[in-house]
């Protein structure tokens, strides 16, 4: 009638008390609490946990994993047999069975924990990471931050200034070429243009090859007697420019709207321009001829100051030649030097090979290999020679240059430059303050730093859906628990009542029974109390018949009763069922409501872009 507790047959070692330790510290670092419970059996805790990492994981498996903490033996082997097929469907990269689960193996328990636990926490972070970009874009479609909103403030007065500036200053035409003017060129074509918007340039032809433009270089380069006829040129060029120009503007009208401006008035206009252009082409001829004057009147002015400059570099050549002289003076001495150091290392090599001779002359096979090793300890010797030779001179540079800084630094040269002084304390006060500066921006960032903690804890605060489905479970749990507790309670209720009512009927049968068995003897002494005895005793048993009609018309009435209970009881399981059905469809529905909201959002972002 009342389920009990099976005692499975478990290891007890210390690997294994490590091993559940470790399982039930992941699972609280998870967020699986339930597992700090002290009553709870280890099974309870691990086969719990396991089942919320499952679910926790939000994969879709066709398997009703709903784990009970009363639940009876039968149900726990189904349950662990659940998890063990759901796990290769999630792809766990552990093997695991249901007989080591039941008999609490931890050993391989651990590493399948391990995995769902790290798979969970992955899960929750991708959920989390979803849920806030879902709130965000909820805030940004109906809220602003100030600086958006300033921004936004700032966009429309700098649009509608810049279309006011385009529009002032938006190029109007003034006037209109005639159609009967074709132009092949592409420069025409330019200035043609131009001249349209009221742009006027010259028209200045570039020399086209590399001998014109010498000949440009040296007619700027000409004695006084041909700067006139250059003169002159230019004004023939500027003078056909200006007729081009007219040319152009004779056949253009002036658009409407204008100040009535006629093809004639254009030409005046240019007209006049090309007189002043005559006038002022004069004006430099005359001035460039009294120049040419001047010059040829201070023409031994200009060949003293030739004769000075070439006086001056003949005593500058001399100079250097005194210098090279020097300079060519001691490589000489240098040469001779080195000649000398050549003749002496020439004999010195002379006189070890004379040595080498005399030694191979005295080398013998018994004592080769002792003239061998005797070379190379020479050569050894040699090499730690100039070592050392190359190490005493490398000390004294090192020492002649520290003992020069140290004289520097006591007599406070190095800073005596009061230019290089104030450097040093402007590079210093600039070290301070930036120095100060990252202090404060140091300090800001460990205050913004808490305040992203602080916010996160609140964000982490906020169960998400995942976990609001699970506090749902739980409490289903609890309450199915407390259901199955007072059904119980009440089936002992119902078990000590009827034994009350049997012992008080037995004692009443008790009773009769003794009452009859006392006056037995006294009944059967006479007739008269023979049939008394008799007449009490049909009344007896007619009571007793009556309250047997009384107890069978009862206990119809409770089978009655209770047959109405189990069909209200039945339908209410039914409603049940259906209940979860339509919350786990209208879950599948809303996750599927979310995915197409992000999708028609990023393809409503990426139209937008």
């Amino acid at each position: 009638m009342f389920c009990t507790n099976v005692q499975v047959e478990t290891r007890e070692d210390q690997e294994q008390n490590k091993k559940l330790a470790d399982t039930i510290e992941l699972l609280l670092a998870a967020g699986y609490f339930r597992a700090r419970i002290k009553g709870l059996s280890p099974f309870d805790k691990i086969v719990g946990g396991m089942t919320w990492c499952i679910v926790t994981c939000n994969v879709d498996l066709d398997v009703d994993l709903l784990f009970q903490g009363n639940a009876t033996i039968g149900q726990k082997i189904a349950l662990t047999e659940k998890i063990v097929a759901v796990l290769p469907r999630m792809k766990c990269p552990h093997r695991i069975e249901p007989h080591q689960i039941q008999g609490l193996d931890f050993i391989n328990i651990y590493p399948v924990v391990q995995w769902l636990v790290r798979r969970a926490i992955e899960t929750r972070e991708e959920l989390g990471d979803t849920i806030r970009m879902f709130s965000e874009s909820q805030f940004n479609k109906f809220h602003m931050l100030p600086q958006d909103e300033e921004f936004h403030s700032k966009l429309e007065k700098a649009e509608f200034a810049v279309e006011t500036v385009q529009l002032v200053y938006k190029p109007q035409r003034k006037f209109k070429r005639p159609s009967n003017v074709d132009a092949d060129d592409e420069e025409t074509q330019v200035h043609l243009t131009l001249l349209e918007y009221g742009r006027r340039y010259g028209i200045g032809r570039q020399p086209t090859s590399d001998k014109q433009a010498e000949k440009a270089a040296k007619k700027k380069a000409l004695a006084a007697g041909l700067a006139g006829k250059a003169a002159g040129d230019d004004q023939d060029e500027q003078a056909a420019e200006e007729r081009r120009i007219a040319s152009l503007m004779s056949g253009m009208a002036a658009m409407e709207g204008d100040e009535r401006l006629s093809s004639r008035a254009v030409a005046s206009i240019v007209g006049q321009q090309s007189e002043q252009i005559q006038l002022m082409a004069s004006e430099y001829e005359s001035k460039k001829a009294e120049l040419d004057e001047a010059d040829v009147s201070t023409g031994s002015q200009a060949h003293s100051r030739m004769v000075s400059s070439l006086e001056k570099q003949i005593a500058n050549q001399e100079k250097r030649l005194a210098e090279v002289s020097v300079q060519h003076e001691k490589l000489q001495k240098s040469y001779k030097k080195a000649q000398r150091g050549l003749a002496e290392a020439r004999e010195y090599s002379g006189q070890i090979a004379k040595e080498m001779e005399k030694l191979n002359a005295m080398e013998t096979d018994e004592n080769r290999e002792v003239l061998q090793q005797l070379r190379n300890l020479v050569a050894m010797n040699e090499n730690l020679k100039r070592q050392e030779q190359q190490f005493k001179a490398h000390c004294k540079e090192e020492m002649n240059r520290l003992q020069g800084e140290l004289q520097r630094l006591q007599s406070g040269d190095e800073f005596g430059d009061p230019e290089e002084r104030e450097r040093l304390e402007m590079i210093s006060k600039q070290y301070e303050s930036d120095k100060a500066k990252m202090q404060k921006i140091r300090l800001l960032l460990a205050r913004r730093n808490r305040e992203i903690a602080l916010l996160q804890r609140k964000i982490d605060e906020v169960p998400s859906r995942t976990e609001l489905s699970q506090y749902q479970r739980r409490f289903i749990e609890l309450f199915n628990q407390m259901a199955a507790t007072l059904t119980e309670t009440k089936k002992f209720y119902t078990l000590y009542n009827t034994l009350d009512d049997k012992k008080l009927y037995l004692q009443k049968e008790v009773a009769l029974l003794n009452s009859i068995h006392d006056n037995f003897q006294t009944a059967m002494s006479s007739s008269s109390n023979k049939e008394q005895f008799l007449k009490q005793f049909e009344q007896i048993v007619e009571g007793v018949r009556s309250n047997k009609a009384k107890v069978e018309e009862r206990k119809v009435k409770e089978k009655a009763r209770r047959d109405e209970l189990q069909d209200s009881y039945t339908q209410l399981q039914q409603q049940q069922r259906q209940y979860y059905k339509m919350v786990r469809d209208f879950q599948e529905e809303c996750s599927k409501n979310e995915l197409l909201v992000a999708k028609l959002k990023a393809r409503h972002s990426s139209m937008q872009s």
